[in-house]
């Protein structure tokens, strides 16, 4: 298997620690360079028509990309550790979870970087700064509530590590290194103390 990268990009990131905890060391990595507009030549694009990067390349030759349908695949493959749920009842949760945290935080930072920050101007034209900003305020409400949930349990969706997990922290690392956000500076102690705990995986500090 062949898995196509780009360093410091957060979605690969989500895909490479959920590899590292399935403990899966022997695929491939491929690194694309989305500054020089790799991601855009016509030998990519018949990997990813939407030029973008995680794609995982089987064993069989077929292509799969999105995030999400990616760790699927890799949670059927590589069954231990369970990350995405045991059951329909909590598959369901976990996946709700994980949901909530990718549409509301991930996607917010996201946003918010692609369109306020002068380095990213490559990847989102035309930027808009307004949206950009307002994004940056939505993910803190949602960061805020996140930080509640932590109070009460110690992991995002409840009692154990799973995939919201990775979601959360691959999207909060992100935010800490272009938008300069540290929860406990902004009043969130009990996002801090989760984000400061997973940091200390392994995991987290897997190559990409």
């Amino acid at each position: 298997m062949k898995f196509y990268t780009s360093s410091r990009t957060p979605n690969p990131r989500r895909v490479a620690m959920f590899m590292a905890e399935k403990g899966l060391e022997d695929i491939e990595q491929v690194q694309i360079d989305l500054s020089s507009g790799q991601n855009r030549s016509a030998e990519f694009l018949e990997k990813n028509p939407f030029g973008r990067v995680p794609v995982l390349e089987l064993d069989d030759g077929r292509l799969l990309s999105e995030t999400r349908a990616i760790c699927s695949w890799l949670e059927g493959y590589a069954p231990e550790p369970n990350l995405m749920g045991e059951g329909y009842d909590e598959r369901a949760f976990i996946e709700m979870t994980d949901r909530r945290v990718e549409l509301h935080l991930f996607f917010g930072i996201a946003n918010c970087v692609r369109h306020t920050h002068p380095g990213l101007a490559v990847l989102e034209q035309p930027q808009f700064a307004d949206f950009g900003a307002s994004q940056g305020e939505k993910m803190r409400e949602t960061a805020r509530w996140l930080d509640r949930i932590l109070s009460s349990q110690p992991f995002v969706a409840g009692q154990r590590f799973t995939i919201a997990d990775i979601t959360a922290f691959c999207a909060l690392e992100f935010a800490r290194g272009l938008m300069k956000f540290r929860p406990s500076a902004e009043g969130m102690p009990h996002l801090q103390a989760w984000r400061d705990r997973i940091a200390e995986r392994p995991s987290a500090s897997t190559r990409f």
